[in-house]
């Protein structure tokens, strides 16, 4: 008997790779129209009006228009709200800081997940989960150096807001993923905000050449390829056991940093990365022993 989906963790594994490689492309081509000039509402609009032609031209190949179908509207106009201002500050980390040191700041979702968790879910966070936001804030004072003028202060603290914002926003996908699909979910964030950044278009657009509209394009397709590989991968496998695949994302961030911006990390990104990485992977198999515990006690009452 064939496996199901949720059994195939090596191609779990394997999608979320490729779902990294394309969202650390899409982070180079964003520093690549920023440094052309391209305002930042502007590309940010050209990400999200790409998704909506590329899901609807998939329904249609599909003959799955179902998948429009939502009883939530006012949920995704939230997550809409939330997702734009992730979105502006995930890209400006990317346009303020080198490549591996907006990579690495990302890193801290985890951490502010934690912090959510105990604040807005009441949860009870333990030593292991408290040492690891513990040691991946101190990772984040050796990458910034606070006074030393090694990164730029204001840039950092924007990465930091794109990173709170993740976990924020982590916590509203996993309740719209009660209801409805992941192909929905991103369907109604690029229908509820394409319209919302279209309002800054007068203000920020200016003409393009080539080789401009082939950067737009370029972050449109590899952000809705980024995201679709992302949602794609939890078909297969739980966030705990595929989430060490999104530290690829530094090997793409540096590797693109040498390549299109002549920069490589210096010795203080070398040295706080790994505490970041480390305090992720705590955090990351702590969750996965206490959903396998929860997993245990309620197969255990089921049982009785």
């Amino acid at each position: 008997m064939e496996a199901g989906p949720s059994t195939r963790p090596l191609l779990a594994l394997l999608i979320r790779l490729g779902a990294i490689a394309a969202l650390a492309s899409m982070s180079a081509l964003v520093k690549l129209a920023g440094e052309r000039g391209i305002h930042l509402f502007e590309i940010m609009f050209w990400r999200q009006f790409a998704s909506i032609p590329i899901l609807l031209g998939w329904m249609a190949i599909t003959a799955n228009y179902a998948l429009l179908k939502t009883a939530r509207p006012g949920r995704h106009l939230a997550r809409g709200f939330y997702g734009t201002v992730g979105m502006a500050l995930n890209f400006g980390g990317v346009l303020l800081l080198p490549l591996a040191e907006a990579t690495v700041m990302n890193f801290t979702a985890p951490i502010w997940a934690v912090v959510l968790a105990m604040l807005l879910l009441g949860e009870k966070i333990g030593r292991w989960r408290w040492a690891a936001v513990v040691l991946g804030f101190a990772g984040i004072l050796v990458i910034a150096q606070p006074g030393s003028g090694a990164i730029p202060l204001f840039g950092a603290l924007v990465a930091l807001g794109g990173a709170f914002m993740i976990a924020l926003i982590s916590i509203q996908i996993a309740d719209l993923n009660r209801t409805d699909r992941p192909v929905t979910i991103v369907f109604w964030f690029a229908c509820f905000t394409t319209p919302l950044m279209a309002l800054a278009l007068p203000f920020t657009a200016t003409p393009h050449n080539g080789e401009e509209w082939a950067l737009l394009l370029g972050i449109g397709l590899t952000g809705v390829a980024g995201q679709l590989l992302l949602t794609a991968a939890l078909r297969f496998g739980p966030v705990a056991s595929v989430i060490v695949m999104d530290y690829s994302a530094l090997f793409w961030a540096t590797l693109y940093g040498w390549l299109l911006f002549a920069t490589l990390p210096p010795a203080s990104t070398w040295l706080g990365a790994p505490l970041i990485v480390a305090a992720g992977l705590v955090i990351a198999w702590r969750e996965h022993r206490l959903g396998r515990a929860a997993r245990r006690d309620v197969a255990r009452v089921e049982g009785t």
